[in-house]
């Protein structure tokens, strides 16, 4: 299902956005994976910082809301032995 979501995001062509999905999830991997200054990236890309804050603020937030909670996990840690 998420497959077909980010299909029906790109072909959505608005004059308000400003970068495709596949874009946006790139320059929010760089920012979070290499600890990029959203000031940085956001002038490369022809984008506001606000505006890459925004997509990494969004994305953090569907990462926590599809993670297990840490009780769980731990719990799940130590039912394995490790």
């Amino acid at each position: 299902m998420p497959v077909r979501y980010a299909v029906a995001v790109i072909q959505i062509r608005s004059r308000w956005r400003k970068a495709a999905a596949g874009d946006q999830a790139l320059i929010v991997l760089a920012v979070l994976r290499h600890d990029q200054r959203l000031a940085d990236m956001a002038g490369g890309n022809g984008v506001s910082a606000s505006t890459e804050r925004r997509w990494v603020q969004e994305v953090v937030e569907l990462l926590a809301a599809r993670s297990p909670r840490l009780d769980r996990a731990l719990k799940k840690v130590a039912r394995s032995g490790g």
